[in-house]
């Protein structure tokens, strides 16, 4: 019984020991032994590892490719057109025994401000080297390449390796943006005032054309109407010539009813002349007699 006593806690300890210098590291992760915050052995591979119990640790660091999104920064081209860029990293952890010497125990988050100031850095003097347009362009592929393989080396001090470097975004400053929504606003009237004046020019040839069709057509027309109204007028004389030629005195039968129509039309005309007139000679009686002169 007394055996027990004393075998049991020993059994406790060292189980608790052995599980306390066991530790798995996982496939998404490397792990860092240190003795005394100095590192004494690097575990990358996944499995089981081993440890001295409460004299060692363990920290552990992502193996996985990380995201960074860089604040938003000015840069200033060649043509001093400012641009407001917005840009992220994809990293990695490549030698975490280099990046647990280079942060120490602030680990991630004291990187990522240093790797922050690599790739601002970077990317103004890339951004700097060139002008706004080139930016702007499909070039800009090449210049986040230019971004990354200059950041890859003074990242390699932290342990660090840039797997892609780009810009999300590229804009101007708030201050220019309402002067360059003016120009382009002006740039697109005048675009506006200049189509409509070459519309009002091919308004104005295409109306002076069709007047000018108009003028032809009328005068034509009228050309046209005056032969077949002298052909008309030329065929009715040769008639009355016909017809005075053949029977003088029916042609001037026919000419004076005409000049009674001509003369006496409405229902309240008026007309003074002597009755002994010619113009009455076919109005007379049989009888040689005066007629009524006409009311």
């Amino acid at each position: 019984m007394r055996k027990t006593t004393f075998i049991l806690p020993i059994l406790v300890v060292a189980i608790a020991g052995l599980l306390s210098a066991v530790f798995i590291v996982d496939e998404r992760e490397k792990a860092l032994v240190l003795q005394f915050g100095r590192v004494v052995a690097v575990k990358e591979d996944p499995g089981l590892a081993f440890k001295i119990p409460l004299i060692q640790e363990v920290v552990r660091y992502d193996d996985r490719i990380l995201s960074r999104d860089i604040s938003p920064l000015e840069v200033t081209p060649l043509d001093d057109r400012r641009l407001v860029v917005d840009a992220f990293a994809r990293y990695r952890i490549a030698d975490v025994k280099q990046f647990r010497q280079a942060v120490g125990v602030g680990g991630i988050a004291i990187a990522e401000n240093r790797l922050d100031s690599i790739l601002r850095a970077e990317t103004r003097e890339v951004l700097g080297s060139v002008s706004s347009k080139d930016i702007l362009s499909s070039d800009r592929a090449a210049l986040m390449l230019r971004i990354r393989n200059s950041a890859i080396t003074e990242a390699r001090g932290l342990g660090l390796d840039i797997i892609d470097v780009r810009l999300k975004a590229t804009d101007l400053p708030e201050q220019n943006l309402e002067a360059t929504f003016d120009r382009m606003r002006a740039e697109r009237e005048r675009e506006a005032t200049d189509e409509r004046a070459r519309g009002n020019e091919a308004a104005q040839r295409v109306r002076a054309q069709a007047d000018r069709t108009v003028v032809e057509l009328v005068s034509e027309a009228q050309r046209e109407a005056e032969i077949i109204r002298g052909e008309a007028d030329a065929l009715r004389n040769n008639i009355f010539a016909e017809a005075f030629g053949k029977d003088e005195e029916f042609f001037e039968f026919y000419r004076s009813l005409t000049a009674y129509q001509r003369a006496l039309k409405g229902s309240n005309s008026s007309m003074v002349m002597n009755p002994n007139s010619e113009f009455f000679n076919y109005m007379r009686s049989p009888t040689g007699d005066s007629p009524k002169p006409p009311r």
